[in-house]
């Protein structure tokens, strides 16, 4: 999907953004409001091969993306109707670049009993830069490896664990694999 036509087709008003990775510490753009939210039916995934922002064509790294099945808290932020453009424009050229996402309007729950519908960039499962099949240490030499435009990727994962802390969730398995990926890199260094 282009741009242009994703705009086209938004319902008019304000916009909700979902953060599940780095737009939760990093959007990147100002909002009216932001709340806890949780996605039911998406499960935040270490999935997307990143060769610019967290590695390289030759070193890549790995950065999440939703998937399809369980559940997921992140943060949800509110764009006043005349920012949405501007702001869409803006995620756009962030996340669609390779279109490894499909920009989707998903149910979030913002508060008890309050729900909304939020833009999330769900990973594209059929895309060349989503992974499959790779276990745990293969997941940490990607992030120990992974160091693009925006960082080092064990400090996109520190991050993102860091801030799932905030909101009380804890991601055994992800932090599995800082562990080892941090153990892979020489020039990272443990909180």
């Amino acid at each position: 999907m282009e741009i242009a036509q994703f705009l086209e087709d938004l319902p008019r008003g304000d916009l909700w953004v979902f953060g599940y990775g780095s737009l939760m510490w990093s959007p990147g753009f100002r909002c009216a409001e932001k709340q806890t939210a949780l996605v039911r039916g998406y499960h935040r995934a270490l999935c997307i091969l990143s060769s610019r922002y967290r590695g390289t064509p030759e070193k890549p790294g790995l950065v999440m993306g939703l998937c399809s099945g369980g559940s997921c808290w992140g943060i949800a932020f509110r764009v006043p109707a005349s920012r949405v453009r501007r702001v869409v424009t803006l995620l756009w050229k962030r996340e669609m670049l390779n279109k490894v996402y499909k920009p989707t309007l998903i149910p979030v729950t913002v508060a008890p009993g309050r729900r909304i519908r939020a833009l999330a960039f769900v990973a594209d499962t059929a895309h060349k830069q989503f992974v499959k099949e790779l276990d745990l240490h293969g997941r940490a030499q990607l992030v120990a490896q992974g160091i693009g435009q925006r960082g080092r990727c064990v400090d996109y994962i520190r991050n993102t664990l860091e801030h799932m802390l905030t909101l009380g969730v804890n991601d055994p398995h992800l932090a599995r694999i800082l562990d080892l990926a941090i153990g892979l890199s020489p020039g990272s260094k443990s909180p």
